[in-house]
């Protein structure tokens, strides 16, 4: 009996944490999943750490851990909006960009200085598909630890302002269909109905909403279906 005693005890305690967790991700915001700064690394860590602890030590009492998690993250808000706010408080929290590569030289007493060896920087470099050092310009490393490339002038890709075109402006796609459920408050965004839907799959011969499994309408009409797959094998080569 004790030991149901300490699973249900266990389980509810994980179940709460992982509540508490999601409220205090949305009350800090989405910067602490996209963006992490240093600060920001730290406090996750730390938030996840104590959550772990509330979880599965039944001898510390429920509310230390929940005080404990209220505070960082209080403490991050309060950063956050003192960041905002100041420029002197951002760069001293969030750090400050720093370029690692000025017109094609490479400056390692910034790369010491950001505690980044040459390894590194050429694998960022690869990441972003510059497998030589010879097309780029300028490299910036973000506060984030990630590298923005500007490559030399004649290894940009060509745009259509260069070539003196002047392409139909694109709108954002709008998810009118989505897993066989019509989204009718997208579908009225972009000044579309029910009517002018079924006339779209009627013309691409779908015959049922659940048979789609993603469709799309931008915003100057172009209407896009993705259809459901039957099952295949997991190999086509067995």
């Amino acid at each position: 009996m004790n030991i149901v005693l300490d699973v249900g005890e266990i389980v509810l305690r994980s179940v709460i944490s992982i509540a508490v967790l999601f409220v205090l991700a949305k009350l800090m915001g989405s910067k602490q999943i996209s963006q992490l700064t240093f600060f920001d690394y730290v406090v996750g860590i730390s938030i996840g750490s104590i959550a772990a602890e509330m979880a599965s030590n039944d001898e510390v009492p429920f509310h230390f851990p929940l005080i404990a998690m209220g505070a960082y993250a209080v403490i991050a808000v309060i950063i956050s909006v003192v960041t905002n706010k100041s420029i002197k408080a951002r760069r001293f929290m969030n750090g400050t960009p720093s370029i690692v590569i000025d017109r094609g030289r490479i400056l390692r007493d910034n790369l010491k200085h950001e505690k980044i060896d040459l390894n590194e920087l050429l694998s960022q470099c690869r990441g972003q598909g510059y497998f030589n050092l010879a097309d780029i310009e300028y490299a910036v490393l973000e506060p984030n630890g990630k590298l923005s490339i500007l490559p030399k002038s004649d290894k940009r890709p060509v745009t259509p302002e260069d070539m003196n075109l002047t392409p139909p402006e694109e709108g954002l796609c709008a998810n009118i269909v989505v897993d066989g459920q019509v989204m009718e408050k997208h579908l009225s965004a972009v000044g579309k109905n029910r009517e002018w839907l079924e006339r779209q799959m009627k013309e691409q011969k779908i015959k049922d909403f659940s048979d789609i499994i993603l469709a799309t309408c931008d915003t100057n009409g172009n209407f896009s279906a993705y259809l459901k797959n039957k099952a295949v094998p997991k190999n086509l080569f067995d």
